[in-house]
């Protein structure tokens, strides 16, 4: 970064010369470009223009990526900082409503569009960037349970697909209304919890999957991160395990309902984070454990780079990440299903999620060897 403003300063004659030596470079060291994002370019005739330009995109990108791992902290001390102000009856007031109100999460939530449409989101999506692909048409008369995979260590495809309208989700498959499900805890955060339900969130209690998937319209996608919290202490870069072996009770859901499963996978989705090493036995992943029993949520030790510097930080890489939503599954309805007949439908969706990773994995760089494991 030091040396791009010291080519700021060159001259207009510097420029000139610099521009032969930059058109169409590639990666290379002293590069202002972080190690993953470093690609062949031509430069423009005003070099000095795109550079600065270039430098505020990526800054005004960042931005999203790294605030939202800290939203759940920043709400909460604005709630109880209020408190402590002349403003405390906001607060007061607030606490009311969230008590009247605290069945929202389970009710379907209640989306806005125009936070949705945020651009906000749209610098999230150009962060990475995220893609959404579709491999085949949705009826809008019917409802759908769709299996996200896998959960990385925050979920950033999940969100950014289901959560927000960035990748253009209603223009990709019109007349489906997306509905994420989301850890219930986060919906006792003050205002996170309203921030959540805006972009068509919802509790991931059955309760709560019941009273999306029997809309009688139709046209309603209800999205699972079935991996979990538990998942993401193994999301790293290179990783395709996904704990899904022993994860039934969606397919159940499903069953019941009469409720077409769809698989999804997030290609990039484990490249986004570095994670401290926790291999199972280790006393790191004792205390993860057990903090995931207490706490309902987990803690992978993650890292990744910094806002104004790439070497370290909380900050996600920037790569890409494609997710890919696949072919609805047949489900026969049935009010109490058998473990057998659940056992079946479960094996046609491994069947089917690793079908649709086999086809893609190519397309997006994945390793011929590389196949998925269900733990």
């Amino acid at each position: 970064m030091a040396c791009m403003w010291c080519i700021h300063g060159c001259g207009a004659a510097g420029f000139t010369s610099l521009q032969n030596h930059l058109c169409c470079i590639s990666s290379s060291s002293g590069s202002w470009f972080p190690p993953e994002e470093q690609q062949n370019f031509c430069a423009p005739p005003n070099t000095s223009f795109w550079l600065q330009a270039s430098l505020r995109e990526r800054r005004k990108r960042n931005l999203p990526a790294s605030d939202l791992s800290r939203m759940t902290q920043c709400c909460t001390a604005a709630f109880i900082g209020l408190l402590f102000t002349r403003f405390w009856l906001l607060s007061v007031l607030y606490a009311a409503w969230w008590f009247v109100d605290r069945e929202a999460p389970l009710r379907g939530g209640r989306r806005i569009h125009m936070v949705r449409n945020s651009a906000v989101w749209r610098h999230m999506r150009d962060f990475f960037p995220v893609t959404l692909v579709k491999t085949a048409e949705l009826d809008p008369r019917q409802n759908y349970l769709v299996g996200f995979h896998p959960h990385g260590v925050l979920a950033v495809g999940a969100f950014i697909n289901f959560g927000t309208e960035a990748t253009g989700f209603s223009t990709i498959f019109p007349g489906i209304t997306p509905h994420l499900m989301m850890l219930s805890l986060w919906f006792r955060v003050p205002f996170l919890r309203d921030y959540l339900m805006s972009g068509g969130l919802v509790s991931s209690d059955k309760e709560s999957a019941y009273h999306v998937l029997q809309r009688p319209e139709g046209g309603n996608l209800l999205a699972i991160i079935v991996g979990g919290a538990q998942e993401a202490l193994d999301a790293r870069p290179g990783s395709c395990t996904l704990l899904l072996k022993n994860r039934k009770g969606f397919v159940r859901v499903a069953i019941e309902q009469g409720t077409p499963l769809v698989p999804a996978f997030s290609f990039g989705e484990n490249e986004l984070f570095d994670q401290v090493s926790n291999p199972k036995g280790s006393w790191l992943r004792w205390i993860q454990h057990r903090l995931q029993q207490i706490m309902g949520i987990s803690l992978p030790l993650f890292h990744a780079r910094g806002i104004f510097q790439y070497s370290f930080g909380l900050v996600p890489y920037r790569r890409p990440i494609n997710t890919v939503i696949g072919k609805p599954i047949p489900v026969l309805k049935k009010h109490k299903p058998t473990e057998e007949e659940v056992d079946r439908v479960h094996q046609k969706y491994l069947e089917e999620l690793s079908k649709l990773f086999e086809e893609h994995k190519a397309k997006y760089n994945v390793p011929e060897d590389s196949h998925l494991e269900f733990i």
